[in-house]
């Protein structure tokens, strides 16, 4: 009988890989690949970008990015949203947008897909929450609740006309319930 030995890799040789399509991320020594978003995962995913930058830009508060690779302490993960306060998003010294963003986001968001399991998409969000991001949200559209990690590591559902937490400067003001009337077109 033969035994295969898996050579443990690390974040400097997982960054070293070529992109995948969709996206895989580094945890904890495993490479994961992401599944591929499927309909309410994509309209949820532009609707919160569009509607969080839409507050956010203009007045150069913050920024979301969509499958934005984070690497920071020995991860590289890529929400579905990542959130930067507008003063955090890294640049060039030319003062253009960097590549790279080696830090963690002000607030993460994660869209469970289908086939995605509960506990590795959790545990992104508390890996965030335990490197200063402030706020996770990991929204289920087959529940209809969102799933709020905050920075302390508390938990928190909400559902139904519940008023979602928002980063303090975000002039922004959602309910679960208008997140997923955006599911119907």
């Amino acid at each position: 009988m033969t035994v295969a030995t898996i050579k443990a890799i690390t974040l400097e040789e997982f960054l070293q890989q070529p992109e995948t399509k969709p996206a895989s991320e580094f945890m904890n020594g495993q490479i994961i690949q992401k599944p591929m978003p499927q309909g309410e995962h994509s309209r949820l995913q532009v609707k919160l970008c569009t509607n969080i930058n839409k507050v956010a830009e203009d007045v150069k508060i913050g920024y979301a990015f969509s499958e934005l690779r984070c690497v920071f302490d020995g991860a590289a993960i890529v929400p579905d949203i990542s959130i930067f306060r507008w003063d955090r998003i890294p640049r060039q010294s030319s003062g253009r947008i960097a590549n790279r963003f080696e830090i963690h986001p002000d607030w993460a968001i994660e869209i469970l897909s289908p086939e995605q399991k509960y506990k590795k998409v959790l545990a992104n969000l508390m890996h965030c929450a335990e490197n200063e991001t402030e706020l996770g949200w990991l929204i289920d559209p087959e529940d209809e609740s969102i799933l709020v990690v905050f920075s302390d590591r508390r938990i928190q559902e909400f559902k139904n006309s519940d008023r979602l937490p928002i980063l303090s400067e975000f002039e922004l003001e959602l309910t679960v319930a208008q997140v997923f009337s955006w599911l119907s077109l």
